[in-house]
């Protein structure tokens, strides 16, 4: 769909929101009735509006001024995410404010219809009554706190994953081998590098033997990375740091001048990765070796259903021994699924992101859920097939949504170990 489109939908949605910007209103004039304070009246009902319909004109403002040339900017997330957190909050409101209305309804039709001594005076409906006003703030209460939260907390509340893995044919000087994981960056969305920082030295206190970035370096262009490059070059391990390229990191969501111009972006790109101390995996593979044993490392570029697909297994495979100890290094899960689980190669282990849970979901007690799900069969978290391991990183930073919620920023350490050892 090109951009016009995209355009005439956001302001259809803008202009839904309007409408329930009067149906809360009027929800409202029922919860404030009987304030004894005109004054305090207005200005909950007029603050509100003013609030409302500022944040609606805002979006409306960064949707006119978003340039398909640079991408989404943190102002245009920003703006997006609170125009969401209003939206929902609202039609929560609506919902239940909805229910209390078709209720009156119901009442008025039955008295008028069912009863033959109904006055003239007697209004059609009963009135809307306060506490179900009460019980549409409650509820409505719930998202907003939430994605209040989201935008302005959670999207820099940084978790560690921890994973350990037994595998019978881990060579046996790496038992108590551990790797830190990070994936999907988009540098091009962080609003707060002080915040950002405190997930850099979460991820380096964690004092892993290899660090591992599996894709999505910025949202679009190379540019985005390189305020950061200091940050992020400070993470090192002693085995060294490696990486691959995610979706993203090929530019192919904003528009160029020209091919020339798309392909010196991803030259300049990987220069970052070499700038960061990073050794870019382009369907290659290494071997880590120590204390005279090794383990190969393989990185492809990105295969993903529904996305870019350059990444070729085979030949990162190349040279490998069949019997060697494989971790691989792939941007999108659904590679996994489809190339990588019932490969004849054994790779014992695939390290993902890409899906960032949606940013949004439940996990409690055993108990997981995200819309992501709907797309992705494999979108967070460790995955056995026959002793062939996934692991699916729910991501560094945000994008478009500039919140998490329920799925937190994650640091992943994965700890190898060799069964039968202590």
């Amino acid at each position: 769909m090109h951009g016009g489109g995209f355009l005439k939908i956001f302001l259809i949605i803008a202009a839904i929101s309007l409408l329930l910007d009067w149906y809360v209103f009027s929800g409202l004039k029922t919860f404030t009735a009987d304030w004894q304070s005109p004054r305090a009246r207005q200005i909950a009902l007029y603050g509100f509006l003013l609030i409302s319909v500022g944040v609606t004109v805002l979006f409306i403002a960064g949707i006119c001024s978003f340039s398909t040339a640079q991408g989404m900017r943190p102002f245009h997330e920003y703006m997006l995410s609170l125009f969401l957190t209003f939206f929902i909050t609202k039609l929560f409101f609506v919902i239940i404010l909805s229910l209390g209305d078709f209720g009156r309804f119901l009442v008025g039709v039955f008295n008028h219809v069912g009863s033959s001594t109904v006055s003239d005076g007697q209004p059609y409906f009963p009135q809307r009554r306060k506490f179900i006003s009460e019980i549409a703030i409650l509820v409505a209460a719930f998202p907003f706190t939430g994605f209040m939260y989201a935008i302005f907390r959670g999207k820099y509340d940084y978790k560690v994953h921890r994973q350990t893995l037994y595998y019978d044919d881990l060579p046996s000087a790496f038992d108590g081998f551990t790797i830190t994981q990070l994936s999907d960056i988009h540098s091009g969305s962080f609003d707060n590098t002080a915040a950002m920082q405190r997930g850099i030295d979460l991820a380096q206190a964690q004092k892993s033997d290899l660090f591992v970035f599996t894709g999505d370096l910025v949202n679009n262009a190379a540019w985005e990375i390189e305020q950061y490059i200091p940050n992020f070059s400070k993470l090192r391990a002693p085995y060294g740091q490696f990486s691959i390229l995610g979706n993203h990191d090929y530019g192919d969501y904003i528009q160029w001048n020209s091919e020339q111009e798309k392909a010196a972006n991803l030259v300049k790109l990987k220069q970052h990765h070499r700038d960061l101390g990073y050794r870019l995996l382009l369907d290659e593979n290494v071997e880590i070796e120590k204390d005279g044993q090794k383990v190969s490392l393989i990185g492809v570029q990105n295969w993903g259903r529904g996305f870019i697909k350059v990444g070729n297994l085979d030949k990162a495979l190349t040279g490998v021994d069949k019997d060697a100890f494989k971790i691989l290094l792939s941007h999108d899960p659904t590679h996994w699924e489809e190339q990588v689980r019932y490969n004849p190669a054994n790779i014992h282990l695939t390290l993902s992101g890409h899906t960032h849970g949606a940013q949004f979901g439940v996990e409690v007690a055993g108990f997981r859920w995200s819309p992501v799900q709907y797309r992705y069969l494999d979108w967070a978290g460790l995955v056995n097939e026959k002793n062939r391991y996934l692991y699916v990183n729910r991501g560094f930073g945000f994008l478009a949504f500039s919140g998490r919620l329920g799925i937190w920023p994650e640091v992943t350490v994965i700890t190898l170990k060799k069964k039968g050892l202590s």
